[in-house]
C-alpha cells in the first residue's frame, strides 16, 4: 500500500526530476497526454497548465494514490490501471512517466511496445531513479539477504531494475525514435528532524514500501533499526544537514 504523507515527505527533491524531464519535451499542442504512474497527481495537474487544450489522464496501480489524486481541482482524468495494460491511442502525444517504471521488471518491452504503437512525431519521456547502487541500497540489500530476513525479503529487495541511458538510447532508436538521453545526480540536503535519521525517512516512501508490508511490526521495527544505524554511518551529518546523493536517469524519445 502505497502511502501519500509518507512519500511527500521530500516533495520538492522528488518534484524536480519531473520538471527537468518536461523541460525537454518539445510538444506544443498535443491531443492527448498520458501520465503512467502519476501517484497522487499534483505533477500530472502541471501539465494539464502547460498543455490546456489537450486531454490529460493520469494513471497509476496504487488506488490510495488515486483517490487523493481525484481530489484535486485540476481537468485530469484519473484512474487506476496496471501500466502493462496500458495501449497508447490514436492521438496520444505526449507520454510521461516518471519514477514508475522502475517498478515493473518487464518495461524495456513495455517501451518499445508503447513507442511503436504511438503515432508520428508524439514524444515519449520518462525518468527512473538510477541509484540501486548507493550505499543506501546496498545496505537495504545486505540486510535483507542476512540470515535473519533472507525468507521474508531476500525477494523483495531489487537488484538494479533499470538500464543506463545508454540502453534505453538503443532500445528506443531501434524503434526509430529521435532520441535524447542523459542522467543527473541531484545532491539532496536533508535536514536532521526527529530520532530517525533523514534517508531512512527518505526510503520509507519508496524502496522500504515493500520491505515494510512483508514483516510484521516487531521484525519491521529491528531492520529499521538496523539500517538506520548502517545509513548514519554512510551518510553523516554535516552543519544540521546530511547530503544524500541522488542518480536518476532520463529519456525523451520523439517518434519517427
Amino acid at each position: 500500500m502505497w502511502d501519500p504523507a509518507v512519500y511527500h515527505r521530500f516533495g520538492n527533491e522528488r518534484s524536480r526530476p519531473f520538471f527537468d524531464l518536461l523541460a525537454r519535451v518539445g510538444a506544443e499542442r498535443p491531443r492527448a497526454v498520458t501520465d503512467l504512474g502519476c501517484g497522487s497527481g499534483e505533477l500530472t495537474a502541471t501539465l494539464a497548465a502547460r498543455w490546456p487544450g489537450a486531454r490529460i489522464t493520469g494513471l497509476d496501480s496504487s488506488p490510495e494514490m488515486i483517490e487523493k489524486a481525484r481530489g484535486l481541482d485540476a481537468p485530469v482524468e484519473f484512474a487506476v490501471s496496471d501500466l502493462r495494460d496500458w495501449r497508447p491511442g490514436a492521438d496520444t502525444d505526449v507520454v510521461v512517466s516518471n519514477a514508475a517504471l522502475q517498478w515493473v521488471p518487464e518495461h524495456r518491452d513495455l517501451i518499445g511496445r508503447w513507442a511503436a504503437a504511438l503515432p508520428p512525431g508524439a514524444r515519449f519521456a520518462m525518468q527512473v531513479p538510477g541509484n540501486f547502487g548507493a550505499p543506501s541500497h546496498r545496505a537495504l540489500q545486505e540486510i535483507a539477504r542476512s540470515q535473519e530476513y533472507r525468507a521474508a525479503i531476500g525477494e523483495i529487495v531489487r537488484e538494479a531494475p533499470v538500464d543506463d541511458p545508454s540502453g534505453y538510447a538503443a532500445l528506443l532508436t531501434g524503434v526509430g525514435a529521435a532520441v535524447d538521453a542523459w542522467e543527473t545526480t541531484y545532491v539532496h540536503l536533508l535536514p536532521e528532524t526527529g530520532a530517525d535519521h533523514p534517508v531512512l525517512r527518505w526510503m520509507e516512501g519508496t524502496a522500504l514500501r515493500p520491505v515494510k508490508a512483508a514483516l510484521d511490526d516487531t521484525r519491521w521495527r529491528d531492520l529499521r533499526a538496523a539500517l538506520g544505524a548502517r545509513l548514519a554511518a554512510e551518510y553523516p551529518a554535516q552543519n544540521g544537514l546530511v547530503a544524500f546523493p541522488f542518480r536518476r536517469i532520463f529519456v525523451v524519445a520523439t517518434i519517427a
